[in-house]
């Protein structure tokens, strides 16, 4: 599967001072369900701003992601309004160039985005903290087997995809295996900046 990231041209090299988390990992890993969970826990703290990504593949009920048009995403980027984009599994990805002025403004800013973009991240943004949420393979195969959402390509290549590690090295890491909403309040403490490993 090829990927490519770009980030703005634009954009400065280190955007500070706020946080800027990213939640990564495999398809069937469950970002989403624990994303949905923490977000509406933080409702109530404006610092917390949950960051929704711009996509050309239809969205799920699950997911709060921004559907668009493929011509309606290439009209937006010429118009410069993606802070970055990238491609994986052959669809299109962004996230707003407003995530930079929450950043600026001191502001969280959590954003779900792929693995191979952390680099390209961490050089762009001043204070960024990475989150893996995984699985062990099977329950990642059992959960896409469930979820058989046409637009995710066959389940074979997303259970074989492979990401340098080296490069995408997590600061945290939550395996996703026992109840959502005790993962979530683990993603919820680490998003606030408190100890969520015990």
């Amino acid at each position: 599967m090829t990927e490519s990231l770009t980030v703005a041209a634009g954009q400065s090299a280190t955007i500070g001072p706020g946080r800027l988390i990213l939640v990564v990992g495999p398809s069937g890993a469950g970002k989403d369900t624990l994303l949905g969970l923490a977000k509406a826990t933080c409702a109530d703290d404006p610092g917390i701003i949950f960051s929704r990504r711009v996509i050309t593949r239809q969205a799920s009920a699950s997911e709060d992601n921004e559907e668009v048009s493929a011509g309606t995403f290439q009209e937006a980027l010429a118009r410069d309004e993606y802070a970055m984009h990238w491609q994986a599994h052959g669809h299109c990805y962004a996230l707003s160039r407003a995530i930079d002025d929450d950043i600026r403004a001191g502001h969280t800013v959590v954003a779900n985005v792929s693995r191979t973009v952390i680099a390209a991240m961490r050089h762009a943004y001043a204070n960024v903290l990475v989150v893996s949420i995984t699985a062990p393979p099977n329950v990642l195969a059992e959960r896409l087997a469930l979820r058989s959402r046409g637009s995710d390509g066959k389940l074979e290549h997303r259970l074989r995809r492979t990401v340098d590690e080296a490069a995408a090295a997590p600061d945290a890491t939550i395996v996703n295996t026992s109840s959502a909403e005790y993962h979530a309040r683990q993603l919820v403490r680490i998003i606030k900046g408190e100890r969520w490993d015990e």
